[in-house]
């Protein structure tokens, strides 16, 4: 991706820009500006956020339009750095920095020593460059190797070597924070900061001084600053200093998808499907990862991350398509024989509490039984199955594996009308093949066995209805 070309006719000096009309504005006050515009104008802020709509998007907004610091408490994978990366839409697209400064400071605004210096000396002549908006926002993960210099700054050993004092301010290295100068600061798992490099970064914020090496340097920094952290982290005191904490203006609490449909929206916006994945199989995998949520069995303070929903539907789809290699059949669709790969790959995604081992395979089993229950009864309300479960009593057992094509599981029953019911109610189409056929009757086919109107066999790689 090539970096993005400033539109021709911009002002390229102090003075040219002042003659403009130019006004400077705090990162806070432009945000604000533009956030409000977009509302007005009824634009989409948030494309890929799903789920937030009436909860945490009205919230963030009116941090923003406060002005206020802002972090997002929430468990793993509930969308909260993705959340915060499109916040750099709300920058103007182009703003003016003195060329060649360290911190990309405004022209009409400098504030490091070597910049006010040569504001001083060339006066309306000082150039000016453009920076996209693109560039004004920065993430740090907070980690246990994270140090001061990092963050805030250091002496540039370089620097000194040139013969410049150790008391002379143009000798600092800036760190990260300063570096983000009229930008978005993003610092990931907030509470993993070393205390010391805590209260580093809050007297920068907090004090808008650089303390390096036992001096300080006064530096107007302008400066968003947003971050992440775990509620149980971040509420427990020993985890972030008090006075941090007292920083943001704005505590937001994210959350997993509240609605089957919002699950099922963020799994097919974000997995990558090799296979036909229908919406019956998408909702069993929402309600399996909803069952697992409130689970006592299964640790809620790690949470179940959406990313467990989106990894299951992509593994579904690849057994799909595993099938499809071994008997040939085009397209390569998912039907409810490929759920059982989900347990098994991805138990290790999932933390239990102390006491459930060697019962975690009977749990998954049993919430993936419960699940394929749940969607079928809403899929197929009112129908009546009975004359399917009759026509495979009566002689006409189905098999279903890995190796048994959609069209081998549809000539084993007879012509029944229920069959196109049990088809129509899944979204399938007169002329559809047969694979998106079979999984539908085959969901209607476990339905009937998990609510004891048909038995099943099964073995490693084969199931029979009976």
């Amino acid at each position: 991706m090539t970096n993005p070309t400033p539109p021709p006719g911009l002002p390229r000096t102090a003075g040219e820009l002042r003659n403009s009309g130019h006004e400077p504005r705090s990162i806070k006050a432009e945000m604000r500006a533009n956030l409000l515009t977009s509302l007005r104008s009824g634009q989409a802020l948030w494309p890929g956020i799903v789920g937030f709509d009436r909860t945490v998007l009205p919230q963030l907004e009116r941090a923003l339009i406060a002005g206020h610091d802002v972090v997002l408490l929430g468990e793993r994978g509930q969308g909260k750095t993705r959340l915060l990366r499109g916040l750099h839409a709300l920058l103007d697209e182009w703003t003016p920095v003195i060329e060649g400064s360290e911190l990309g400071e405004h022209p009409l605004q400098p504030i490091t020593p070597a910049s006010l210096r040569r504001a001083a000396e060339l006066g309306d002549e000082l150039p000016v460059t453009w920076r996209h908006r693109d560039d004004r926002y920065v993430e740090k993960l907070a980690t246990p190797d994270t140090s001061v210099g990092d963050l805030v700054g250091d002496v540039d050993p370089v620097k000194v070597a040139e013969g410049r004092s150790l008391g002379d301010p143009e000798t600092i290295h800036y760190g990260l924070v300063p570096r983000a100068h009229r930008g978005i600061v993003t610092v990931n798992e907030l509470p993993d900061l070393a205390e010391r490099i805590q209260v580093a970064l809050l007297n920068v914020m907090e004090e808008r001084d650089i303390q390096i090496r036992g001096y300080s340097l006064r530096l107007p920094l302008d400066v968003l600053l947003v971050a992440t952290a775990n509620p149980e982290d971040y509420t427990n005191r020993g985890r972030i200093i008090t006075p941090l904490k007292d920083r943001f203006g704005a505590e937001i609490r994210t959350h997993y998808p509240m609605e089957i449909d919002d699950e099922v929206s963020l799994m097919r916006q974000e997995a990558d499907l090799p296979a036909e994945v229908g919406d019956h199989l998408l909702e069993v995998l929402a309600r399996f990862v909803d069952h697992l949520r409130e689970s006592s069995a299964v640790d809620q303070r790690s949470g179940v991350s959406a990313r467990f929903a989106i990894a299951a539907a992509e593994t579904v789809a690849a057994a799909a398509l595993h099938r499809s290699a071994l008997t040939g059949e085009e397209p390569a669709v998912a039907r409810p024989v490929d759920l059982a790969a989900v347990p098994a790959v991805l138990r290790g995604k999932i933390e239990f509490e102390a006491g459930e081992e060697g019962r975690e395979d009977e749990l998954l089993g049993y919430l993936l039984r419960r699940s394929v229950a749940d969607t079928a009864r809403g899929l197929f309300a009112g129908l009546d199955l009975q004359s399917l479960a009759d026509a495979v009593v009566d002689g006409h057992p189905v098999a279903t594996g890995e190796q048994i094509a959609g069209k081998d599981v549809l000539t084993a029953l007879p012509e029944l009308p229920v069959l196109h019911q049990v088809a129509e109610r899944a979204g399938v189409r007169a002329g559809d093949p047969p694979g998106r056929i079979a999984s539908a009757v085959e969901l209607a086919l476990e339905s009937l066995y998990l609510a004891k109107r048909l038995g099943k066999d099964s073995d490693d790689d084969r199931s029979v209805y009976s």
